[in-house]
C-alpha cells in the first residue's frame, strides 16, 4: 500500500517534476548561503530563506531571462542574414574548389565523390528550412507561457520551504530509507556531492566555456556572439569534443572564406583557452565531489537528454553518480562478509 500511494503521489506531482527538480537542486546548492544568513539572523528562518530566494532570483533567474531574450533577438537576426544570402556556404565552397588544382578537384570528385555544385545546392536548400526551424524553437523558448510562469512560481515556492525546512526533511528522509544508518548517510552524502559536482563541474564549466566562446566571437566581430556562446555552452555539456563542435567549423569557414587571420585567431583561442579551460577549472570547481570517467558522463548526459528532455543533462549524471555509489556500497558490504568466511 505504501508503494502504491507513493507512486500515485508521484503521478500527481509529475506535471511539476521540473519545478521540483530545480527547487531541490537550487536548495542543495544555496544551502550553505542560507546557513550563513541564518547565523547572522539567528532564529529568523523565514527571513533567511526569503533572502536566499531573492539572491537566487537576482543571480540566476534574471540573468537567464536576459540571456534568453538576447538569444531570441540574435537568432532572428542570424536567420534573416542566412535567408537574405548575406551568410552563405556557397561562396566558401566555390573558393575552396578554385583553390584546388584542376587535377585535385577532378580527382576529389571521382574518388571522394564530392560534387561542389551539387553540394552547394544541397546546403543552400537545407539552410533556410533549418534556420526557420531554429528560429521557431527560439521563439517558443522566448515566449512566457502560463505553464512556464506557473512552474517558475512553484519552483520558488518550493525552494523557500526546502531551504527553511531542509534539515528536518533531511532527517525524515534518513529515517525513512530502509538502509543501515551508515549506508543511508553515504547515499545522501553522495547525492549532495553529486548535485554540487554536476552543477559546478559540468554546468558551471560549460557556462564558462560558452562565455569565453561568445567573447572571442564578439572581439572578432562575428555574427551572433551570444548565440554562439550559448551553443558552445550547450555542447560543452558533452565530454571529449564539447565546444569544439561549434568553434572548429566556424574557424574552418573563416579560413575558407578568406578571413584567414580571424580563422587562425579563433583556432588558437579555441585550442589554448576554451579547450584547456575544462582541464584547469573542473578539478578546482569539483573538488572532493564524485569523480566519474568521461565516457560515463557522456553516455549519462546523452541518455538523460533522450529520456528526460532538457532536464536530462542534470538528471543523467546524477543517476550515474548514484549508480556508482550504490554499487560501491554493495561491493564494500560484501568484503567483510567474505573476510569472515
Amino acid at each position: 500500500m505504501l508503494a502504491a500511494i507513493s507512486v500515485a503521489f508521484g503521478w500527481v506531482l509529475w506535471p511539476f517534476s521540473g519545478a521540483l527538480l530545480w527547487a531541490t537542486l537550487l536548495a542543495i546548492i544555496f544551502a550553505p548561503l542560507y546557513r550563513r544568513v541564518l547565523e547572522t539572523l539567528p532564529g529568523r528562518n523565514n527571513l533567511a530563506a526569503l533572502f536566499t530566494v531573492i539572491v537566487v532570483i537576482v543571480m540566476v533567474l534574471i540573468p537567464v531571462a536576459i540571456v534568453v531574450a538576447s538569444l531570441v533577438d540574435q537568432g532572428a537576426e542570424l536567420y534573416q542574414r542566412i535567408q537574405s544570402g548575406e551568410i552563405s556556404f556557397a561562396h566558401p565552397l566555390q573558393q575552396l574548389k578554385s583553390a584546388l588544382p584542376g587535377w585535385a578537384a577532378s580527382l576529389s570528385d571521382r574518388l571522394v565523390g564530392i560534387d561542389f555544385s551539387a553540394l552547394r545546392e544541397r546546403l543552400s536548400g537545407l539552410v533556410v528550412p533549418a534556420g526557420q526551424q531554429l528560429a521557431g524553437h527560439a521563439l517558443n523558448i522566448g515566449q512566457l507561457t502560463v505553464e512556464f510562469v506557473a512552474s517558475l512560481l512553484v519552483m520558488l515556492y518550493l525552494l523557500f520551504f526546502l531551504l527553511r525546512d531542509g534539515e528536518e526533511l533531511n532527517a525524515r528522509i534518513r529515517d525513512a530509507l530502509p538502509l543501515r544508518p551508515g549506508h543511508t548517510n553515504e547515499i545522501l552524502d553522495a547525492f549532495t556531492l553529486a548535485v554540487r559536482g554536476t552543477i559546478k563541474g559540468i554546468v558551471l564549466v560549460a557556462l564558462i566555456q560558452g562565455a569565453l566562446g561568445g567573447l572571442i566571437f564578439w572581439l572578432l566581430g562575428l555574427t551572433a556572439p551570444l548565440l554562439a556562446g550559448a551553443l558552445m555552452a550547450l555542447v560543452s555539456l558533452l565530454p571529449v569534443l564539447g565546444s569544439a563542435l561549434v568553434w572548429v567549423p566556424v574557424a574552418l569557414y573563416l579560413l575558407v572564406s578568406g578571413a584567414v587571420t580571424k580563422g587562425l585567431i579563433l583556432l588558437a583561442f579555441g585550442t589554448f583557452v576554451i579547450g584547456l579551460a575544462d582541464n584547469f577549472l573542473r578539478p578546482i570547481l569539483v573538488g572532493q565531489s564524485i569523480q566519474m570517467p568521461s565516457y560515463v558522463v557522456l553516455l549519462a548526459t546523452l541518455g538523460g537528454l533522450a529520456s528526460f528532455g532538457a532536464n536530462g543533462f542534470v538528471i543523467g549524471p546524477l543517476v550515474a553518480a548514484m549508480f556508482l555509489t550504490a554499487w560501491h556500497i554493495y561491493v564494500g558490504s560484501k568484503v567483510p562478509q567474505e573476510a569472515r568466511k
